[in-house]
């Protein structure tokens, strides 16, 4: 009987394997006197209901007992904010673990649990990972109007481009505009200092294109600026950027929330066949890849896409048809607009 409770757990734990948007650690502690009794953690009270109805199920004569087993998100847990420009939502606590992503300024945190001056967190999107507790700050008070749309803005201590520099702001923060004087804003944003940036540096929160149409023209307007940002690993800036992270930034851009990662990308987005739209996504497999999906980039209209290619170390324009190991590994396209 041990052995049929160790395969439904492994079972029903199958269903919540993917570490980057699940937790279900739950092991048998004791099985005595007809009772199982269980330990360990999981992310939330759907997780927990899925394991103790697999193993109610499979094991009726048993009585569960799962007192001992966490669950990391208890309902109306207070959210905190990135209070740095940038920082890495890493896969273990620690700077030398390996980054999962990056979060910028502003970006709202669900705390999980901690580790020392570490906490596990959960993003809005439901990505996992661990942050550095300094970091991080109470969520602001200052409701965001507008999105930064330069790749890299420089924050001046007043409006003019002679002014003190007094930051960086990476495109795709979301920030409060205070005060406006001729072609400059002034802004806030969580944690730091604010300041002043150009006018055309900035993008209304209201004023976000709501039309299939006027989306696919903001992605194809935005695509180009950040050509040459340098790939990076787990990136989501104009400090370096990889090829999903390059991908959801221009799509937050247009006011389109999509998932983190290709393959969960190429898994919720809607196929589409050739002549591909602008706009559409464009995915690719690698048999040397963690994952089937293990590349997307944006068409600008057919074959043609804009990347961020770990082969060119960067964002460059690509036509498909030409290179040998994108042709040979295409996989599909998606499309996250409705027209």
């Amino acid at each position: 009987m041990d052995e049929q409770i160790k395969q439904a757990l492994a079972a029903v734990a199958g269903q919540f394997a993917d570490k980057r948007v699940h937790v279900c650690q739950v092991e048998v502690t004791a099985v005595t006197d007809g009772r199982i009794t269980l330990a360990g953690a999981v992310l939330d009270e759907v997780t927990l209901t899925a394991v103790l109805s697999h193993l109610a199920a499979t094991c009726p004569e048993y009585a569960l007992d799962a007192t001992a087993v966490t669950i990391l998100r208890p309902p109306d847990r207070a959210k905190l904010a990135v209070c740095t420009t940038i920082t890495g939502l890493y896969n273990s606590p620690g700077f030398l673990s390996e980054p999962g992503s990056y979060l910028l300024n502003g970006m709202r945190l669900e705390p999980l649990r901690a580790d020392g001056r570490w906490l596990f967190v959960r993003q809005e999107d439901g990505y996992l990972g661990w942050v550095y507790e300094p970091y991080l700050g109470d969520d602001p008070s200052a409701v965001p109007t507008h999105l930064v749309c330069e790749p890299v803005a420089l924050l001046r201590q007043g409006p003019d481009e002679k002014a003190a520099l007094v930051n960086r702001v990476l495109a795709g923060t979301a920030v409060a505009i205070t005060d406006e004087q001729n072609d400059w804003q002034h802004i806030t944003w969580a944690g730091l200092p604010g300041g002043w940036l150009p006018a055309p540096h900035l993008r209304p929160l209201a004023g976000l294109p709501q039309t299939a149409a006027a989306q696919r023209a903001q992605l194809v307007a935005d695509a180009p600026r950040f050509t040459g940002v340098p790939y990076l690993w787990a990136g989501i800036s104009g400090y370096g950027i990889d090829c999903s992270g390059y991908v959801q930034l221009l799509y937050r851009l247009a006011g389109l929330t999509l998932p983190r990662d290709a393959d969960m990308m190429f898994a919720a987005g809607q196929p589409v066949e050739p002549p591909y739209r602008p706009g559409d996504l464009l995915f690719f497999g690698s048999e040397g890849g963690h994952r089937h999906i293990s590349h997307v980039g944006l068409s600008l209209g057919g074959w043609q896409m804009i990347h961020s290619s770990r082969s060119r170390n960067g964002v460059f324009v690509d036509e498909v048809t030409a290179v040998p190991h994108l042709r040979d590994t295409f996989a599909g396209a998606r499309s996250f607009l409705k027209d």
